[in-house]
């Protein structure tokens, strides 16, 4: 399926251009028979040979490989929603999205993006939640009182604030997974802020 989107690609843009395979083939200074052969969909170009085929045809090799990519919102939502592995256990939720991103990254639309976000917004949740810990543990263990402004409802000891602070941390996360998952399920866009760009 892919070999003949690709080829229907190829051949679509070297008649555009106004070539005849054999200009393609002399243009890109490879073997006519390879262009008869990828443009039936045969073989599939790689290498050197995508990266040649692609400057005669004045396009980048992504651009030739990105409209073979097919698309699949019904995936992209399931990316999401692999977040709330994290109701389980934290770093699940950057696990299981990133082993799912890895594998079709390259094959769905929008999947390196749309998991660029998501991985992002789970690594920043994990390092605000970690270092929430962090700071209510060491308060406790080194009796450290947590400055807060004068408020009532933040005058919370280290034990008080860790139970108002987590639950709070995952209901953010879980509503931000729910409503991208279905705005990827709608091909609308995505969004995870605050988060940090790890990956960029």
């Amino acid at each position: 399926m892919k070999n003949k989107e690709l080829a229907q690609k190829i051949k679509e843009l070297r008649v555009r251009k106004g070539f005849s395979q054999e200009q393609l083939a002399e243009t890109a200074q490879i073997n006519l028979r390879t262009v008869q052969r990828i443009e039936a969909g045969e073989t599939e170009p790689r290498g050197d040979t995508l990266k040649r085929i692609a400057n005669a045809l004045q396009v980048t090799p992504d651009e030739l490989i990105d409209w073979t990519e097919e698309e699949d919102n019904k995936f992209l939502a399931c990316l999401n929603i692999s977040a709330l592995s994290f109701i389980a256990f934290p770093l699940l939720g950057i696990i299981i999205p990133l082993a799912i991103w890895i594998l079709k990254k390259d094959k769905i639309r929008n999947t390196n993006e749309i998991g660029k976000r998501l991985l992002n917004f789970q690594i920043s949740w994990c390092l605000i939640l970690f270092l929430g810990y962090v700071l209510v543990v060491s308060s406790m263990i080194f009796e450290i009182e947590i400055p807060f402004p004068n408020i009532s409802l933040l005058n919370f000891s280290g034990v008080e604030l860790l139970l108002f602070m987590v639950p709070v941390l995952y209901l953010i996360n879980g509503v931000f997974i729910v409503v991208n998952s279905i705005r990827s399920y709608n091909g609308k866009n995505v969004f995870y802020k605050p988060a940090f760009r790890f990956l960029k």
